[in-house]
């Protein structure tokens, strides 16, 4: 299965989006990168790197994040790993952990998720 990471400048709140997606996903391999190390809010290199390996597969890591440092840090972390197993999605939090989780568990490619996801989002920015 495709690993998914949560990146988030609050501990709660992905915990919060987990427990949502764990309520359809339940086997997807997921993971939450959180706040600071000293649980400060914020973002962390060393934390994001820490969950990208704790659900890296051969299938890879889709990360998803929630607003600006997170996609600078997750960037940089997917770049230190030097694979393009891991992939930054362009999606909404909470809908696209929703979606890239059920995708995941019923087996689809990481590719397949990522394209699912920019579906998402594309519908739903003509909702705004």
């Amino acid at each position: 299965m495709v690993g998914i990471v949560i990146v988030s400048h609050s501990l709660k709140l992905a915990e919060g989006v987990v427990d949502f997606v764990r309520e359809m996903a339940k086997e997807c391999p997921i993971a939450i990168a959180a706040g600071r190390v000293d649980g400060s809010y914020g973002t962390s290199l060393e934390l994001i790197e820490s969950a990208i390996d704790s659900v890296m597969s051969d299938e890879g890591v889709i990360v998803l994040v929630d607003m600006g440092s997170s996609i600078l840090t997750t960037e940089m972390a997917i770049e230190t790993r030097g694979t393009d197993k891991i992939k930054l999605a362009d999606a909404p939090l909470v809908e696209g952990a929703m979606a890239a989780s059920i995708d995941s568990q019923m087996g689809m490619s990481m590719n397949d998720i990522l394209i699912d996801l920019e579906q998402i989002w594309t519908e739903r920015k003509h909702d705004y």
